[in-house]
């Protein structure tokens, strides 16, 4: 099953998502429809803690969707692959809990975030993160090189989840782990509005109904999938717009993990 429609043109939204999360890294003190930095961290559950252990220049432009690491998935010495890594702030933190001996690889397509994690990096002065550009749908890894993936309000964003999630699958070791936040839908959005590339990269129009989604994981071949956490993201955005948009979808943030079968 493919949640990819015959109207929707992926490069022009790959351009529109691009060109959205540009500005969130370059002027991230705007507003934005969406919440987006430490305000946000804390509202969607990162303890202060370890936001207080990476740069505030990591956060600043955070437009994460939820906490991921309530999975506690992670241990010592893990490879971790972060799908959409942003400004850096996941891939920290992972760092943290992989320590040293781990290795962490932040995987995104916006230039600007990529330029803006590799300097949060050397910020931190860490040595086993490193940041580099692709797709979910074409990770640049080997087959089976990871211990986890994780990845925060970014397939949403993705026309072709099936394939996405497969490559996750794919670069996964035996018995990997996953630890995903993203949005979806209590019902699905029209056809006219999933045609609209910039409706996409407003982290809405793009999301699936919770079911259709949870199948995309389980028929990419994850089992144990397992809904840990459910928030409303968009009930903090500044932008009523969005806010009567995603009621009226019922868009919400869900955190889960599931396991390479």
């Amino acid at each position: 099953m493919s949640s990819t429609t015959t109207k929707l043109d992926e490069q022009e939204v790959q351009n529109a998502v691009q060109e959205m999360y540009d500005e969130v890294a370059t002027c991230p003190n705007k507003e934005f429809h969406f919440p987006t930095g430490r305000n946000s961290c804390l509202n969607i559950g990162y303890p202060e803690e370890e936001l207080n252990a990476i740069p505030a220049s990591a956060i600043e432009p955070f437009a994460g969707v939820g906490y991921p690491f309530l999975a506690e998935v992670i241990k010592p010495g893990d490879t971790v692959v972060d799908i959409g890594s942003g400004s850096g702030v996941d891939v920290l933190i992972a760092g943290i809990k992989t320590g040293p001996e781990g290795e962490v690889i932040g995987i995104d397509i916006t230039p600007a975030m990529i330029r803006k994690a590799r300097e949060n990096i050397e910020k931190a002065e860490v040595d086993h993160i490193r940041i580099i550009e692709g797709q979910a749908v074409d990770i640049p890894l080997d087959n089976a090189s990871a211990d986890v993936v994780t990845s925060n309000g970014v397939i949403n964003l993705v026309p072709d989840k099936e394939k996405a999630f497969k490559e996750i699958h794919r670069i996964l070791k035996l018995g990997g782990r996953i630890q995903i936040s993203d949005i979806v839908l209590s019902k699905p959005v029209s056809e006219k509005s999933k045609s609209n590339a910039q409706l996409w990269a407003e982290c809405i129009v793009g999301a699936e109904p919770v079911e259709v989604y949870l199948d995309l994981i389980r028929s990419a071949g994850f089992e144990n999938v397992t809904v840990i956490d459910r928030l409303d993201y968009f009930d903090r955005s500044a932008n009523e717009s969005t806010r009567k948009a995603a009621k009226g979808l019922g868009a919400h943030t869900i955190v889960l993990t599931g396991q390479k079968a």
